[in-house]
């Protein structure tokens, strides 16, 4: 086991952490309940949503290891965050190409965040919702109906009746605007919104100024190779400030605010 220490502001022992773990999740309960409220979004909520982005990288800037996988480069803290994140939002906002690389399932409900989420008014699990410029949608196998966001270009009827959606919504005629995406997931009741990648939808998000959180993970090891960034397409001018930053064995999970 080893330590998961908080670094910033101020120091303490978040809990231990089993890096050797495959399962979910790698902590005791009350880490995982203590990494909840370290990770609450804020309350009351914005009016119009909160798009918090979740990423890992290596010390060297890759956002994915050899085989073109995130996963390749997490490590077991890194996935002990991952599924808090998931367990505080109300719907996860992810490209079409990320669910096939990464192989996505549906969320499912997990009894950890069951108190929590019905005391905020949240549905048992969060929703997926695939973003897709093109119109073409991963299939998920045994799924239920989810959301996929499009944009006008991509014939939004065509997207409906090829992927099954519960909604299909449509934010920007020509491109996918990530912000008018996030406006129209709160006005659904889905106002805190996890964005999981890939770069590019990240470096969208930036570019239009709708990112609110960052929370990065920094794995030690260094990759090389040729790996996108964290955000990697359209430049960005986002000012940002540290919120925490915590450690566990060499690896480092940043939150930080945007600043308006």
């Amino acid at each position: 086991m080893t330590q998961l220490r908080l670094l910033l502001p101020g120091t303490a022992v978040v809990g231990e952490v089993d890096e050797e773990a495959t399962g979910e999740p790698p902590a005791a309960e009350d880490v995982v309940q203590a990494l909840a409220d370290l990770y609450a979004y804020p309350d009351p909520m914005p009016a119009g949503g909160w798009l918090r982005a979740n990423m890992v990288a290596s010390l060297d800037g890759a956002a994915t290891g050899p085989d073109g996988r995130s996963g390749s480069v997490s490590s077991a803290v890194d996935r002990l965050v991952f599924g808090v994140l998931r367990g505080l939002a109300d719907v996860i906002l992810v490209g079409a190409g990320t669910v096939r690389i990464e192989g996505y399932r549906v969320p499912a409900a997990r009894p950890a965040f069951a108190e929590r989420r019905a005391a905020a008014g949240q549905a048992p699990a969060p929703a997926l919702a695939v973003v897709t410029r093109s119109g073409r949608v991963p299939v998920l196998a045994g799924a239920p109906r989810g959301y996929v966001v499009t944009c006008a270009a991509a014939d939004p009827e065509r997207v409906r009746a090829a992927s099954g959606a519960r909604e299909v919504i449509v934010a920007g005629d020509q491109d996918v605007d990530v912000g008018l995406a996030v406006a129209r997931l709160s006005g659904l009741g889905l106002g805190r919104v996890l964005l999981e990648g890939g770069p590019g939808l990240l470096a969208s998000a930036a570019a239009g100024g709708r990112v609110d959180e960052l929370c990065l993970t920094l794995t030690p090891v260094m990759l090389g190779g040729a790996a996108a960034r964290i955000s990697h397409g359209r430049p960005a001018a986002l000012p940002l400030r540290l919120a925490h930053l915590a450690e566990c064995g060499g690896t480092l999970l940043g939150r930080w605010l945007v600043q308006r």
